[in-house]
């Protein structure tokens, strides 16, 4: 197995007027950090002096004009494109989601080649990225497209994951994306990736109601009765610890979250709302279902505060850090699964069901 020293960990830089290179280069400017991976930044050298001169942050870097001449113990940048772009911090401009894209296509790239183990990116504007190129509510979506897999947006911490039914649908739309079918892709797709990304043998979900107290019988709503409700039988049945669907509204505040390894919200606020406020700052946003790790902090460009040296950048370190270990978590299954022998180190974590 590859050891944690040689993972390497492509970075794209979202939208250079946010916070995306501050975070970026206050994580690595700990050189402990090379320690667990060796970081491939897809920008060009000039654009990253540019934002650390401006930032007052002290590293050094290794210029290269393709990932696959990344260098172990050093914190590597691809120069994707020659040119200073004009950095407007605070600033919705065309320039900003112009190079956000680019620096995204070819970290992606890399990613498909292999020339990459893990992708984690930095915030994009969701407005200026927009282009023939990409037209996509985010990340999730486009490299569902382009690594040809099912995505799911999965927030992850050590103590909360709670992944999403749908996730950009506007409110009105959900009860029309919210089918039999979706469902038991997700409850699915959920199931597989505690398995196989957190090493959790037998996992526990909980199933969140689309309407209020999970339509009661009917009377608000007939979407938990007639959808979610024979979908979570039949899973079941199957063997898998799916339950609900529960109350939205005291599920979180009543901490019957600890209960399970993973929560499935039916929209996004309702399961991003709670995860935030319990987890701001440490929570981390993962692709899963896809044949490859990417991850992202969990928040936006944050342009309020973008070139003021204020971004906290504790959430992009643990989105680096729920990488590597995702990746490495695949390799060991992969490795059970040819060698069915060593499953008896696989963890069982599974909460008490109760």
């Amino acid at each position: 197995m590859k050891g944690t020293e040689n993972i390497k960990v492509g970075i794209s830089i979202g939208d250079i007027n946010g916070i995306g290179c501050e975070i970026i280069l206050k994580t690595f400017k700990d050189p402990r950090m090379l320690d667990f991976c060796t970081p491939v930044i897809f920008a060009s050298a000039k654009t990253i002096s540019f934002q650390r001169k401006q930032l007052g942050i002290q590293m050094n870097y290794n210029g290269v004009e393709k990932a696959s001449q990344a260098v172990n113990g050093k914190i590597n940048i691809v120069n994707v494109w020659k040119e200073v772009p004009k950095v407007e911090f605070g600033k919705e401009t065309e320039e900003g989601g112009k190079y956000a894209l680019l620096s995204l296509e070819a970290a992606v790239q890399a990613l498909i080649k292999k020339e990459i183990d893990v992708l984690v990116t930095a915030p994009i504007n969701k407005h200026n990225i927009q282009s023939d190129k990409f037209k996509f509510p985010g990340h999730t979506d486009f490299l569902a497209k382009e690594l040809k897999g099912e995505a799911l947006m999965f927030m992850v911490t050590d103590e909360l994951k709670v992944g999403l039914f749908t996730d950009h649908v506007p409110v009105k739309d959900v009860s029309e994306h919210l089918t039999p079918e979706l469902v038991k892709n997700k409850i699915d797709k959920v199931y597989e990736s505690l398995k196989r990304d957190f090493r959790i043998a037998r996992p526990k979900i909980a199933v969140l109601g689309l309407n209020p107290h999970s339509g009661d019988n009917g009377v608000i709503g007939q979407e938990d009765d007639k959808v979610l409700r024979p979908v979570i039988s039949e899973a079941f049945n199957k063997g898998k610890l799916v339950y609900g669907p529960y109350a939205a509204d005291s599920f979180f505040g009543s901490e019957n979250y600890k209960k399970f390894d993973a929560v499935l919200a039916t929209y996004h606020d309702q399961g991003l709302i709670p995860f935030k406020t319990l987890s701001f700052g440490q929570g981390v946003n993962f692709t899963a279902g896809l044949n490859a790790v990417r991850t992202s902090p969990d928040h936006g460009t944050a342009f309020e505060i973008a070139g003021k040296n204020e971004a906290d950048h504790h959430s992009f370190k643990e989105a680096v850090f729920t990488g590597i270990s995702i990746f490495r978590n695949r390799k060991e299954h992969e490795e059970i699964s040819a060698n069915p022998l060593k499953k008896h180190s696989l963890k069982v974590e599974t909460k008490k069901n109760s």
